[in-house]
């Protein structure tokens, strides 16, 4: 389904690269009187040194506590106070952090972000402070939530031996705890200046004067120190399945986690991959739900979807199971309807109803200048070229049946799986070997 039918994205993306190396990515929308500034730093759990995880989520709380003209606390107080909402968010390959503003306050969303790229307070009272924060997130987020250690086990057992996404970005409280104010300088340094970061605008607003604005607040920002270019290396190749247990003690019900090592996003048989989640776990007449949840009452909830790493990725399913269920039998009735799809493939109505879905949740995905200014600046930042949203629907709606069936029997492999079974225990602390990948 590609071609002149293939709806395709208008979008005009002006694109503008700064002395000091800042990348800025413009899309203008004067459908409302709102503009969205998203500022995205090229530095995640993927440029952690072992030893040193949770750094990139530590400045992502650091990075509202002040700045040359700017107190601590501040930042939120003066957006809230025009009128707009703002936050951050870190995963494995990125940092991001954005305002949402009536248009007529993006001086102000601009020279927040300037002053803290250019004079962040990286104190030790800071420091501590965010230190203690960070570690009481862990205990919420991690020790004291449900299914959330084996969510972590599985991506440990997916990229084993694959450092930059085997850990994850919030850390761990053995790191946190070792953690020098040196060690966070250096990597403050080293990352957060406006030649590692791409500003996006998206929303109502005049490109020419907003662009006049971006180098009056950011032209005289220093870029960060030299250093060589990200070398994550190959990810091993898995050729036996994986497997553990993880005791819950949050955990109602036993659950099975099964995931697989697929390749980066933006290629083929990542979107392939993407739409075999969805066949096999999106709404209630996907293949999963329907056979597991309606007619064999063996599961409560299934879910399947990629990760989007920028660089290897992984597709992982989680399965809550009902009360009486066996693992080995739900695992059964997966693992033969994975083989099913690798040796028929979808339908042609399938692919229908996939492509209906495709579209009308991308769409919707980028209805907010938040969702476009963010996606804008991922593209900018991952793959060089923000303008390539434009297309990025069609690439999923050119993708045939044959594709996913192809994908599905060269990826969904029993040697390539990886799989975590979760047991609750009352009496039992979870068995914690990371943390979440990404903090929303």
């Amino acid at each position: 389904m590609g071609g002149a039918s293939t709806p395709q994205l208008k979008l005009d993306v002006r694109r503008e690269k700064l002395g000091n190396g800042l990348r800025v990515v413009l899309a203008v929308d004067h459908t409302s009187p709102t503009v969205a500034v998203d500022v995205l730093y090229d530095v995640g759990g993927r440029n952690e040194e072992r030893g040193r995880s949770g750094f990139a989520h530590l400045f992502e709380h650091m990075m509202f506590q002040g700045s040359r003209n700017v107190s601590r606390g501040e930042h939120a107080k003066l957006v809230s106070a025009h009128g707009g909402v703002l936050n951050g968010t870190t995963n494995s390959d990125r940092t991001n952090y954005y305002e949402m503003l009536p248009s007529s306050e993006l001086p102000l969303a601009l020279w927040l972000e300037a002053d803290r790229m250019k004079s962040l307070d990286v104190s030790q009272k800071n420091f501590e402070n965010q230190r203690a924060v960070v570690k009481e997130e862990y205990r919420m987020r991690v020790e004291n939530a449900a299914y959330v250690p084996a969510s972590i086990r599985l991506s440990e057992l997916i990229f084993q031996g694959y450092w930059p996404y085997e850990h994850a970005a919030i850390g761990t409280m053995k790191d946190l705890d070792a953690a020098e104010l040196s060690w966070v300088r250096s990597f403050h340094e080293a990352y957060y200046g406006p030649s590692s970061a791409v500003l996006a605008i998206a929303g109502d607003f005049e490109p020419d004067a907003a662009m006049g604005l971006v180098r009056r607040f950011f032209g005289d920002a220093r870029p960060v120190a030299t250093t060589a270019p990200f070398q994550p290396g190959s990810m091993p190749e898995q050729t036996a399945p994986r497997d553990d247990v993880v005791l819950d003690a949050h955990a109602k019900l036993p659950a099975l986690f099964l995931g697989w090592a697929v390749p980066p996003s933006r290629q083929p048989d990542h979107y392939a991959l993407e739409l075999a989640a969805m066949l096999l776990t999106d709404g209630e007449s996907s293949r999963l739900y329907k056979l597991l949840v309606r007619e064999r009452a063996v599961a409560i909830e299934v879910d399947a979807s990629l990760d989007r790493h920028r660089g290897p990725d992984a597709l992982e399913m989680e399965i809550k199971l009902a009360k009486g269920a066996k693992i080995g039998d739900v695992e059964r009735l997966v693992v033969n309807e994975l083989a099913l799809l690798a040796k028929v493939g979808p339908s042609d109505d399938d692919m229908k109803k996939l492509r209906a879905r495709l579209e009308a949740s991308f769409l919707l995905g980028l209805q907010s200048n938040f969702a476009r200014a963010q996606k804008l600046a991922e593209l900018e930042l991952f793959w060089g070229d923000a303008g390539l949203l434009n297309g990025e629907l069609g690439r999923y709606l050119e993708i045939t049946k044959s594709d996913v069936q192809r994908a599905v029997g060269k990826y969904l492999t029993p040697a390539r799986t990886s799989r975590v079974e979760v047991k609750p225990a009352e009496a039992a602390a979870p068995q914690v070997r990371g943390t979440p990948k990404d903090k929303k």
